[in-house]
């Protein structure tokens, strides 16, 4: 094998190094990717994951009250009804009491019925949000860990410069830039 056959491999590896990024769209992927990393930047920081996570076990308390709004939203026609025949009013009679003596509980009975397709989402909303706070949660030093990484944006040049070298190196081990000696080709 002469020393030329030797920087054939050379080359072809090379530019496979060169031709698989681009045709693996990595320089759009990577762009993608270091988008994504700055975008979550913000929402991933340890007293941002904190904070996510302390609301997420308060609002865990909502599910109680929207389960017991949901009943108690079938109730009020009967509660009105109810205290109407106890007091010895009509039912306009018994809401304009509770308008002008409670009127935050009257618009909290007012309110229930419009609350009733919301209320019905609160558990499976805090059951669909359970598994994406617990992995923000899980991935804090993760995604540090992969933030502190260079800009995704270079990873190209990490394939396309050690490539676009060698294959130059490739080529003139090949002869292909050198001029025929004097007297023929060049030697090989």
């Amino acid at each position: 094998m002469t020393r030329r056959a030797c920087f054939w491999p050379i080359l072809v590896i090379e530019i496979v190094l060169i031709v698989a990024p681009l045709a693996i769209s990595l320089p759009s992927k990577a762009n993608s990717g270091q988008a994504m990393l700055d975008n979550f930047h913000p929402v991933m920081q340890p007293a941002s994951v904190d904070e996510t996570v302390a609301y997420f076990a308060d609002f865990q308390a909502l599910r109680s009250l929207a389960t017991g709004g949901l009943a108690a939203s079938s109730e009020i026609p009967q509660l009105f009804s109810g205290l109407a025949t106890t007091l010895h009013m009509s039912e306009g009679q018994v809401a304009q009491y509770f308008s002008t003596k409670y009127p935050a509980f009257a618009q909290l009975l007012e309110a229930f019925p419009q609350l009733t397709p919301v209320s019905k989402n609160v558990g499976p909303g805090l059951d669909h949000f359970a598994p994406l706070v617990s992995t923000m949660k899980s991935n804090v030093t993760n995604y540090a860990q992969v933030d502190g990484l260079p800009n995704f944006r270079l990873s190209i040049w990490l394939f396309e410069v050690p490539g676009a070298l060698i294959t130059l190196f490739a080529l003139l081990g090949l002869g292909i830039f050198s001029r025929p000696r004097e007297g023929g080709a060049a030697s090989s």
